[in-house]
């Protein structure tokens, strides 16, 4: 088969390079449009019961992870200059586009008991500027007169205020966000320069924000890199500008490719597919090296151009098929995780790769065509002294100190072991982000002065139309008892829900003094209900909290970044709390929000990891029973892309890297670029003993055929996959690290611990394995 595709592929070459340069045009037209996605990223499935009970909340109350906050700090906060400059700017972030609501100090409200018309009126507490230091100190006294915004936008014992956002939902997803967020920045910094005082940010709209300008900025800064790196490794190697272009170039036209393919999935730019690009550059060059140096090889044996190009197709175009089938299987099990993030990056890096491979086969052999044959120093690299000493030692290896070898592999493998059991799997909102980066500082001043600002919310539904208001107000008060309890855990903030409301209103009710801030007793309870009536005044306000039938209500919290661990420690004694106050019977309660789905997508990430990785380990398994028939090979030849995961797991456990979404990618995304090696080395095994060949003559020459060129590879993979060590989230950058590490791994175990499990095999079929 592999003889005809040769033939076929130099024989219509311009049919080929006529068909590439149409498909590159309409996949960069296509890739043009791509676009980044304002989404946030769902990582639990639509099915998971946490994933819907959310979707459930955001149905009947809408978005929740929807409001930035501005804090401030300062003894002064109404001194009158500062509290009419603080003014203006709520009053100038209100009236931009795209915002909802804002709540401060400066626009807070009072509610006024409307006798005449039976009814709660809603009246702003500041109707103008304050013009002198008296009217701000009455104000002063007036806002701390009403106890419900304690907590919310004020903290009087810390002296910290807030402005409260609200982003409209529409501009919320969109690309407008970013524009709204740096106006907002903006308007905020002119004030902190005039008071030479500091301003804080947070909330999820923003934390979402710069999130995703360091995306779209490392997506461009790691595209650099990775093509200076494999320029500069390339050029290294091959010693010559037109094979190193020639490869780049390649490589660059799959990567045009991978975007397209994004585009026409209707897929966007999120924190995963943004790294296809330049993952694809790192895996596809490695395609080329091992092109290059076979067509090399081939010329130095019997300098035929013509024979030495169907030559590197006839015996490489197998090889590094089956190996970037095996990268593919990498990429392509996150499909069976249902997670549309991991869904979305599985897919498509899995159909770049084989697209690349593709391109390698096709325009690197119609070009080396019409290229002028190699001149002697450009071959010299293949006669490189010191990998021909390094691979006789590691052929010395292989036939006289097997047993040195397994004993030092299981060493290793306890090592690894012991460290595995100190990986813990925690995950923050914040926690890729350096610890003196604003946006993780910023966030630690709110949760020190309002216990965060991630949004937590409770809903509780009562199986009944009006339930929430029937049975003599039952359900508001298990919901006030529901709230002591939440009160006594530090994590959570000051709730916002109708019970709130209803104290509010009952202090309006009693003339306003701060002692009746309270939930009242029934009588007086249903003494409010006449002033809440209709769509007007009180009655449009506590319509935020509730259905339209008033069957379902919301407690909303604020809470810290506590992490993925600790969530679920409050979860085990909140759950049963919330179970002892409300009957299952009458009230199904549901514990949501953004935060909590973010923070148990880890959980489902690590549960994940087992399944794909088994999967891919099958698969790739599949793929061997191509080239060998023998169960044992299959079985031993997985060990040496096991051994670098079992280490690599191991060094994340002595140095506290957690696992979370970006490091739980490197397990089968190496698995399978480990495999790589894994094939080419058998793969030459397999041909060398087809041609008569004793098993100890086929591993020295498979290690003398292919060890060049999976050192090469794994210089590039360990240098290519560096360069994600210069990220900003620090995920990234330990997953750089990690599978950097890994792959080096992986080249030794391919070229040391295969090639002495093979001898082994061999030895207990009865076969010679003695050196010649």
């Amino acid at each position: 088969m592999w003889n005809k595709i040769a033939t076929y592929i130099i024989r219509y070459r311009f049919m080929w390079v006529a068909l590439v340069l149409v498909s590159t045009v309409f996949m960069a037209f296509e890739a043009s449009k791509i676009e980044l996605s304002y989404n946030f990223a769902r990582i639990l499935p639509s099915n998971d019961p946490v994933e819907k009970e959310y979707q459930d909340f955001r149905k009947l109350f809408g978005e929740d992870g929807s409001v930035m906050v501005i804090g401030w700090q300062d003894p002064e906060l109404f001194n009158i200059d500062k509290f009419r400059d603080w003014y203006k700017l709520s009053e100038e972030i209100k009236a931009s586009a795209g915002i909802k609501s804002v709540l401060s100090l400066a626009n807070v409200y009072k509610v006024v008991r409307n006798d005449s018309l039976t009814r709660f009126d809603f009246a702003p507490v500041i109707r103008q500027m304050p013009e002198t230091q008296a009217e701000a100190d009455s104000l002063k006294k007036e806002i701390i007169n009403l106890p419900i915004y304690e907590g919310l936008v004020i903290n009087s014992k810390t002296n910290a205020t807030l402005i409260v956002v609200t982003f409209n939902d529409k501009e919320l997803n969109s690309k407008r966000r970013l524009t709204i967020v740096d106006d907002i920045e903006q308007m905020a910094e002119t004030f902190a320069t005039k008071y030479n005082t500091d301003l804080h940010y947070s909330g999820m709209p923003y934390i979402r924000t710069v999130n995703m300008k360091k995306i779209s900025g490392e997506m461009q800064l790691f595209m650099g890199l990775a093509v200076f790196v494999t320029l500069l490794i390339l050029w290294a190697f091959f010693r010559s500008l037109r094979l190193t272009l020639l490869s780049i170039v390649v490589v660059l036209i799959g990567v045009v490719f991978s975007v397209g393919i994004l585009h026409l999935f209707n897929y966007k730019i999120t924190a995963l597919t943004g790294l296809i690009p330049p993952l694809l550059i790192v895996i596809g060059v490695p395609n080329c090296v091992f092109l290059i140096n076979k067509y090399q090889s081939e010329l130095i044996s019997h300098n035929n151009k013509d024979e030495a190009l169907m030559q590197m197709i006839r015996q490489i175009g197998l090889s590094t098929f089956l190996a970037n089938m095996t990268t593919a299987i990498g990429f392509g099990v996150f499909y069976f995780t249902n997670s549309s993030l991991l869904v979305e990056f599985g897919i498509v890096a899995a159909i770049s790769v084989m697209v690349t491979y593709v391109l390698c086969l096709l325009l690197l052999p119609i070009t080396l065509h019409y290229m002028s044959t190699p001149k002697a120093r450009h071959l010299k690299h293949l006669e490189g002294r010191w990998a021909i000493g390094f691979l006789r030692k590691i052929d010395y290896l292989v036939h006289n100190r097997r047993k040195e070898i397994y004993m030092a592999m299981v060493v290793m493998i306890i090592v690894s072991v012991f460290g595995m059991q100190k990986i813990k799997t925690i995950g923050y909102v914040v926690d890729d982000l350096p610890k003196k980066d604003v946006v993780y500082t910023d966030l630690r001043f709110f949760e020190k002065n309002f216990n965060g600002v991630l949004p937590f919310e409770v809903m509780i539904n009562t199986k009944q139309p009006n339930g929430v208001f029937g049975d003599q107000a039952e359900a508001l008060y298990k919901i006030k008892a529901f709230q002591n309890e939440m009160a006594k855990f530090p994590e959570f903030s000051k709730p916002l829900s109708i019970v709130e409301a209803s104290r509010f209103l009952y202090q309006a009710y009693r003339g306003g003094d701060a002692k009746y801030f309270a939930l009242p007793g029934v009588l007086e309870l249903n003494k409010l209900t006449n002033y809440v009536q209709g769509q007007q005044g009180a009655a449009k306000q506590l319509n935020s909290f509730l259905n339209e039938d008033k069957s379902v209500t919301r407690v909303s919290f604020q809470m810290a970044d506590v992490g993925s661990e600790r969530i679920k420690e409050l979860m085990n004694q909140i759950r049963p709390k919330v179970d002892s106050i409300f009957s299952s019977e009458k009230y199904k309660v549901s514990l949501t929000g953004h935060s909590l789905v973010f923070l148990k997508s880890n959980d489902y990430l690590l549960s994940n990891l087992y399944e794909s990785l088994l999967i891919a380990i099958v698969l790739i398994a599949i793929v061997g029973m191509v080239l060998f028939r023998s169960i044992p090979i299959i079985l031993l030849s997985k060990l040496p892309c096991l051994i670098p995961l079992a280490l690599t797991a191991g060094i994340m456990g002595y140095f506290d890297i957690y696992f979370k979404p970006t490091t739980i990618l490197i397990f089968s995304i190496t698995f399978g670029i480990a495999s790589d090696g894994t094939v080419y080395f058998l793969t030459r095994y397999r041909e060398e003993l087809m041609n008569g060949l004793s098993p100890s003559n086929a591993v020295t020459k498979s290690i003398f055929g292919t060890g060049l060129s999976m050192i090469y590879t794994a210089v590039i993979l360990f240098c290519g996959f560096s360069i994600f060590a210069a990220s900003s989230f620090g995920g990234t950058a330990a997953m750089g690290v990690m599978v950097s590490i890994t792959l080096l791994v992986a080249m030794c175990t391919n070229l040391i611990l295969l090639p002495a499990l093979l001898l082994s095999i061999a030895k207990r079929q009865g076969k010679d394995v003695m050196p010649s």
